[in-house]
């Protein structure tokens, strides 16, 4: 079982029965939901958004990208805001968690579960409002050790969801980066990729730990 004290190891800690104490921790899905809480107030809040803008429109219309989306903690907050929502995860056994709970109710009609890898992702240009990630783009890096590596990878990614988003397309990412340069890492790959905005950390003092990416697509 994943502890308070610790990060969750993937893919690990996501698999068979982790799959199943992680979806039903109630400190996960407290903590998981208070995050998504923080990335919409971050989407529509005055940090991303300006009165050249227009962009505080919130509603039943706008499509949200659920990055890592898991058992669908994250999801469930968007949808109850009204959102439709794609949820992407690359794990089957945290996806069929998120499918139980899909049958189950109505409210969940307006969610659509892909099984699918961040790093390509069957999304066509232009057809997603805005994108949120919940303590899992830190993981697209997995397996990749080499710094070349993890550049280009994070550079292709920044660079399709950049085609994705619409043209006031706003992104906020939720994650742990484990030092101060590994997180530079991660924000240059949105800046070489058309983006802009701010970085917000839960203790400013600390250069690992709880971290959200505000972006939007550059006009």
């Amino acid at each position: 079982m994943v502890r308070k004290n610790r990060l969750p190891k993937f893919p690990d800690d996501y698999l068979a029965d982790k799959a199943i104490e992680y979806d039903s921790s109630k400190w996960m899905e407290r903590n998981q939901k208070k995050s998504t809480l923080h990335c919409i107030q971050y989407l529509f809040g005055d940090r991303l958004n300006d009165q050249k803008d227009n962009g505080n429109e919130t509603g039943d219309s706008l499509l949200i990208l659920d990055l890592g989306c898991g058992t669908g903690f994250s999801s469930d907050i968007l949808i109850q805001n009204g959102f439709r929502v794609i949820g992407i995860d690359i794990l089957n056994d945290m996806l069929l968690k998120a499918r139980e709970k899909k049958k189950a109710s109505k409210e969940y009609d307006s969610l659509e579960l892909i099984l699918a890898d961040i790093n390509n992702l069957p999304i066509k240009s232009n057809k997603i409002d805005h994108i949120i990630s919940i303590s899992s783009y830190n993981f697209i890096l997995y397996g990749i050790d080499n710094s070349g590596e993890k550049f280009k990878l994070l550079n292709d990614t920044a660079k399709y969801l950049n085609k994705i988003l619409k043209k006031k397309g706003r992104i906020v990412i939720e994650f742990y980066p484990k030092d101060d340069r590994e997180l530079k890492m991660f924000n240059k790959s949105f800046i070489n990729n058309n983006f802009e905005g701010y970085m917000v950390k839960s203790n400013p003092n600390q250069k690992s730990g709880q971290t959200y990416l505000l972006l939007k697509k550059k006009m």
